[in-house]
């Protein structure tokens, strides 16, 4: 197991960056940030303490981990091997743990280009968005061999729980099927609610009957009372990052061959979304959508049938 002495490269301080990398701060590693935007840079160092690299590739060389979470694998790809990359810099033995939502398949590659240079690479997405990044009780997903995961356990464990997922990209493949299920999840449960309150039930007695019900799924527990019925839609995660990970889940059942006619249309429908209402928005908004379609608000009875 490595010290907590060991010095990281945290890449990208966004909403979850942030909180995450500050929990190695806390856990006593000795991190170095980078982000794009020199205002998180300089917002990191004002909270936590710690340093942050004005160039991406500043002293790169003596980084014992290097830890990503970023917008998508094409930005993984260009930090690792664009023009301006940090693939060559990164000294034998280095270990890479990409935390963004990526693609399986280019996770396997990112892992084979790098081992040519002894460098380690896999893959550890997340679950449970900010509030649980600011915990440190995310649910991160590793897909690595033992010799790649179990040396760096302890910055994995300072930011969440870990559940070993099997080989490199297999992190990535179970973050966007568990989200496939969840953005299903928030589909149907957002219906059953409309067609209820036109039939004259209450929402907020849906549910109270949904959370101790069979009904009930992450989207009834965390999200409809707190952005739904509420009218905040304010979760802090845009719709164009849930597509994603529903472009990842359906190309992968497609490459597979498996027949997925609900995944499809799921992904379909949040797509939609994007379009209708702008891929910034945030994706608890997705029940204006639904919304809009039935010609009704979840609570309002005036259309009762």
């Amino acid at each position: 197991m490595i010290p907590s002495a060991t010095r990281v490269y945290f890449i990208g301080v966004g909403a979850m960056g942030n909180p995450m990398a500050a929990c190695l701060v806390k856990a006593g590693f000795d991190v170095t940030v980078f982000d794009t935007s020199d205002q998180r840079r300089s917002d990191f160092v004002t909270e936590h303490g710690a340093q942050a690299n004005e160039s991406l590739t500043d002293g790169v060389a003596a980084f014992d981990a290097v830890v990503m979470i970023l917008p998508n694998s094409a930005v993984v790809q260009e930090v690792l091997f664009g023009k301006q990359g940090i693939g060559q810099q990164l000294k034998p033995g280095c270990v890479v743990i990409d935390m963004t939502s990526g693609v399986p398949a280019l996770s396997m590659q990112f892992n084979q280009l790098l081992a040519k240079n002894q460098v380690v690479f896999f893959d550890a997405p997340v679950s449970g968005a900010v509030p649980r990044a600011v915990s440190g009780d995310l649910t991160i997903m590793a897909g690595g061999d033992d010799g790649e995961v179990l040396p760096v356990m302890p910055i994995l464990t300072a930011m969440g729980q870990v559940t070993r997922t099997g080989p490199v990209g297999s992190g990535d493949a179970m973050k966007a099927l568990n989200n496939l299920v969840s953005c299903g999840g928030y589909l149907i449960g957002i219906e059953a609610m409309l067609i209820g309150t036109r039939f004259g039930l209450d929402a907020e007695k849906m549910l109270e009957v949904l959370n101790s019900s069979t009904g009930m799924n992450n989207s009834t527990q965390k999200k409809f009372g707190q952005y739904v019925l509420s009218r905040k839609f304010d979760s802090g995660f845009p719709i164009h990052m849930m597509l994603k990970d529903l472009n990842n889940a359906t190309d992968l059942g497609h490459q597979l061959g498996v027949t997925t006619p609900f995944a499809q249309l799921c992904r379909d429908l949040w797509a939609s979304a994007s379009t209708m209402l702008g891929p910034n928005v945030d994706h608890t908004a997705v029940a204006w959508m639904s919304e809009a379609m039935a010609g009704s608000r979840i609570n309002d009875n005036s259309n009762k049938s």
